[in-house]
């Protein structure tokens, strides 16, 4: 046998020049986050502006009444305009005592908003910690907490805050935003609880302690921030139920004075010349049940944005 024959020559294939194409991130890629989603959906959403609109349009009005209204509502009052129709200056006409329809619930605006504001960062508050802790650290901890969650969930708030505004010697904004959401947390605690035993089993959770971040920073600077998401959406529908528990204990008696501006308070006086001048009824019920639906529609649509299922069905 030949030496070429026992030792062939190997062929070898020319080396071409090639472009190596490494996986880059795109500059000019959108950036995507939960809220960065949850904006680009309710931004192409008609009922949102319709909805956001109510609401800003209740927060301006509440913050400045004045620039709605001049007449004062409470030292203008006469009793010969008593149950009075509209007129020149006066869109809405007139209540039983003679004071502006119109200038109550511009005034009225604030006083709902102020209890409904305050008594649904009292309720979130006390819900976020009691959930947080409870979920977080568990054991008997979870298991105190938990059950006196449950406690406070079988007591109807509105019944609870009747009972505390019957005894309390003082009525004010204060009193009655804690007597409605000192009574309202445990929903609150209860989304809170299981968000946050859905967050501290991320890996980041892991990789915070494990570099020895304490349990208490972990949870307070990488766990609460994850966990916000469903309270937020929680908390625009509370505001809601909460500008109406106080509507109900002013129309019972038992919320704020008589004297003071409530849509409660109007629609109470009202209801007694309901057949003679039903109009000083309707007017304060619809600003009541426009508010109420405007932060309810703006929670609800919150809520769809923010859950990835709800968008991927629609």
């Amino acid at each position: 046998m030949s030496r070429t024959e026992s030792n062939p020559e190997h062929y070898v294939a020319p080396v071409e020049t090639a472009t190596v194409k490494v996986d880059a991130v795109r500059i000019d890629a959108k950036r995507s986050n939960l809220w960065l989603d949850a904006w680009r959906d309710l931004r192409r959403r008609p009922m949102f502006w319709v909805s956001a609109f109510f609401v800003l349009l209740i927060v301006v009005v509440a913050i400045a009444p004045s620039l709605f209204t001049n007449v004062p509502p409470n030292n203008g009052c006469q009793l010969a305009n008593s149950n009075g129709g509209p007129e020149s200056g006066h869109p809405l006409g007139f209540t039983r005592q003679g004071c502006d329809v119109y200038s109550r619930i511009i005034w009225g605006t604030r006083t709902s908003l102020i209890v409904g504001v305050l008594a649904t960062a009292i309720g979130t508050i006390i819900g976020m910690v009691m959930g947080a802790f409870a979920g977080f650290y568990g054991g008997w901890l979870d298991s105190f907490l938990s059950r006196v969650g449950d406690i406070f969930f079988t007591i109807p708030y509105i019944i609870a805050a009747i009972v505390v505004m019957s005894v309390m010697p003082v009525r004010n904004e204060i009193v009655l935003a804690f007597a409605i959401g000192g009574f309202a947390w445990a929903a609150t605690a209860r989304i809170m609880r299981a968000e946050i035993l859905r967050v501290k089993q991320a890996d980041f959770v892991m990789g915070a302690e494990a570099v020895g971040l304490s349990r208490f920073r972990t949870l307070l600077v990488h766990v609460l921030p994850n966990a916000m998401a469903p309270v937020i959406v929680v908390a625009t529908l509370s505001l809601g139920a909460a500008i109406v528990a106080e509507s109900v204990l002013s129309f019972l008696g038992v919320g704020l004075g008589g004297s003071t501006m409530s849509w409660g308070n109007d629609i109470s006086q009202a209801q007694t010349s309901i057949r003679t001048a039903p109009m000083a009824l309707f007017w304060p019920s619809l600003a009541l049940t426009l508010t109420v639906l405007a932060f309810i529609t703006l929670g609800e649509l919150l809520r769809d944005a923010v859950d990835p299922k709800a968008r991927a069905q629609r």
